[in-house]
């Protein structure tokens, strides 16, 4: 305690009080007319020396000493002179019996938002500790306070650790000379201690306060005028508060998202977000690129290769640079029971999960596996709001100054899944404002489609931000990758079906709808663009302009169906449940849209199983005022 609140105890206890320097104690921490603990260093012959604490020492005199002393014992002394040379004097408090109490030094802290104006001078500090570090030289202890995250670096020999005692989560007390290091500001430790009791709660709550304001979203207004689309604004601001936090606390974010063009235009806007935020958190100029990881999904779900991976790198990268297990962010993902498998084994270990999606979900599946979960149908909507649009303005709850790059990001995001929102119209007008029209954003979401499948499991983070135009103020490249992209895409898709059309079996139903079915296995050409999926909704839109009417295709492999209805009231995640019972050893599993999904099944029970999927599509009722919103899951 600070001895003010010493000298309140004392007066209170009404008994004599004699002041126990704490070692980190300085001359300022010493007043007159007040009694000290001191422990003697030195005998001489015209007095002794005292201790008061690793900094504070001087004589007594012996003109003012009675009885003989040894090194080792104690005495009381009381604050004498300070000489013109620096020299304390002390002399003997006579007192026999007495409260002992401790005297902490009164720090004056600098944060880290003042290190650059305090390079060269020794500053204290008080943080967390959020990640140890052992490099081939000096610990790196990594410490947030109110304001950011600093390295800190400390110095025991080559590849030792400097005070093994500090870990992750502990409050520390730094004391050190902030320099610049490659371009970042770095401390250079000269001391490090644990608080405790005390000392360490009123830090603690300090910091843990400052943070949660500080983790606050940002007031944005929307891009556009959705009242459907304001519902599920309160969850998205828990989201954007919950990542805040995450980067403020400096643990690392994976953000997981599906593999096409509503799935990257919702991952990208929020990863350059968080990017820029960690900028301004982190001293480390390389944060951003360490906390943050953005990896492309094939799979309509969170696949357990997936999350085990993710969990192996995880627990590699805490065994080897000492950061945090990290927050797991699903976008256009996440939603059913399918990835419950996942989400359990992350559980183990106690990593957090966020999910923006808005595929039909399992609420009672996945709920209470989930620390933050936003999907339109959570609020009586639908897919017609699509992931890309509650990203974007996710993005901007988190660092607003990326708004003026990601108004034409919805509009993208609305056409690759061919949402047919009645916002639609104003996110095309505010594209359009910014240069993009219809056949642009057409040709932008076609590259993305294409770029995405041959990067495969790649994140391409620089490619994507180029088609997307983010962070890019070069319009004419833009112009030429889009459009060589999308053309390939094209080129390629036109291959395709000129191979598969042949091959396509129809029959009408008789509830008035046209029936497709096309075998993707041995009618189209595997292992290149387009996928099973794309190739299905390609062939579906071709049905649907010769026609004019209800169209439902289905696309067939082995042991997988893929989906696409239009203007037939169709329920596919119902459909699949019901599979699931109907026929037995069927091995049915899937969901999706409402009206566009994917079916997963055991080979040997396909014709089984197809077959039943058609009786129920048969009995479904036609609905002109439906079409499908989003394109189907490769």
């Amino acid at each position: 305690m600070t001895r003010e609140s010493a000298e309140e105890l004392g007066e209170d206890d009404g008994g004599s009080v004699v002041y126990d320097l704490d070692a980190d104690c300085t001359a300022d921490d010493v007043e007159q007319d007040t009694p000290y603990l001191a422990e003697i260093n030195g005998v001489v012959d015209y007095g002794v020396f005292v201790d008061l604490s690793e900094s504070v020492s001087g004589l007594v005199h012996e003109s003012v000493l009675e009885g003989t002393y040894r090194v080792g014992d104690e005495l009381v002394v009381e604050l004498e002179a300070v000489r013109d040379n620096g020299d304390i004097a002390f002399e003997p408090v006579d007192t026999d019996e007495y409260e002992l109490e401790s005297v902490s030094h009164d720090y004056s802290l600098t944060g880290t938002n003042r290190l650059e104006a305090n390079v060269g001078e020794q500053i204290h500090l008080e943080g967390t500790v959020i990640q140890v570090k052992q490099t081939g030289g000096p610990t790196i202890f990594h410490v947030a306070d109110e304001y950011g995250v600093v390295p800190c670096a400390a110095f025991e020999e080559a590849g030792v650790r400097a005070y093994p005692s500090i870990e992750i989560d502990d409050v520390i007390r730094v004391t050190g000379t902030p320099e610049y290091r490659e371009g970042s500001v770095q401390i250079e430790v000269d001391g490090l201690s644990t608080l405790e009791g005390e000392d360490a709660e009123e830090a603690r709550e300090r910091i843990e306060e400052a943070l949660d304001t500080r983790a606050e979203p940002h007031e944005v207004d929307p891009l556009i005028d959705w009242p459907a689309f304001e519902k599920l604004r309160p969850n998205l601001r828990e989201v954007a508060k919950l990542l805040r936090r995450t980067v403020l606390e400096g643990r690392p974010i994976r953000v997981r998202h599906h593999a096409d063009g509503d799935g990257m235009c919702a991952a990208v806007p929020v990863q350059i977000a968080l990017e820029r935020f960690i900028a301004d958190v982190h001293e480390d100029a390389d944060a951003p690129r360490h906390l943050i990881k953005r990896l492309p999904a094939k799979a309509p779900f969170y696949e357990m290769e997936d999350a085990t991976r993710d969990l192996n790198f995880a627990l590699e990268d805490r065994e080897k640079h000492g950061q945090q297990l990290p927050l797991l962010l699903m976008l256009d993902n996440g939603s059913t029971a399918e990835d419950v498998p996942a989400y359990e084994t992350l559980a183990h270990y106690d990593i957090p999960i966020a999910v923006v999606d808005h595929h039909h979900p399992d609420p009672e599946a996945v709920e209470h596996l989930l620390d933050a979960h936003v999907n339109p149908y959570l609020h009586d909507e639908d897919y017609r709001i699509t992931t890309g649009m509650c990203c974007v303005e996710l993005a901007r709850m988190i660092y607003p100054d990326i708004t003026d790059e990601l108004r034409h990001i919805p509009a993208v995001a609305g056409l690759s899944d061919r949402s047919k929102a009645d916002a639609m119209d104003d996110y095309l007008e505010l594209a359009a404002e910014e240069g993009y029209d219809e056949t642009r954003l057409q040709d932008v979401s076609e590259a993305l489609d294409y770029a995405a499948f041959w990067l495969r499991y790649n994140s391409g983070d620089q490619l994507i931000q180029d088609l997307l135009q983010i962070d890019n103020g070069d319009d004419e490249r833009h112009r030429e990758l889009v459009s060589f992209f999308a053309d390939r895409g094209r080129e390629e898709v036109d291959e395709q079906l000129e191979a598969a059309m042949p091959h396509v079996e129809h029959e009408d139903l008789d509830n008035g709808a046209h029936l497709y079915r096309i075998d993707v296995e041995n009618y189209a050409h595997r292992f290149t663009y387009p996928a099973p999926g794309k190739t299905t909704g390609e062939i579906h839109d071709r049905k649907i302009e010769e026609t004019g009417d209800p169209v439902i295709t289905v696309g067939y492999g082995p042991d997988f169906a893929v989906l696409r209805s239009d203007g037939v009231r169709l329920d596919i995640p119902q459909m699949v449940s019901e599979l699931e019972e109907e026929v037995p050893g069927g091995g049915v599993s899937g969901g999706g849209h409402l009206v566009v999904g994917s079916i997963k099944f055991v080979k040997g029970k396909r014709e089984e199983v197809i077959d039943a999927l058609v009786e129920k599509m048969e009995d479904a009722e036609i609905d002109e005022a439906l079409s499908s919103a989003a394109p189907i899951d490769d």
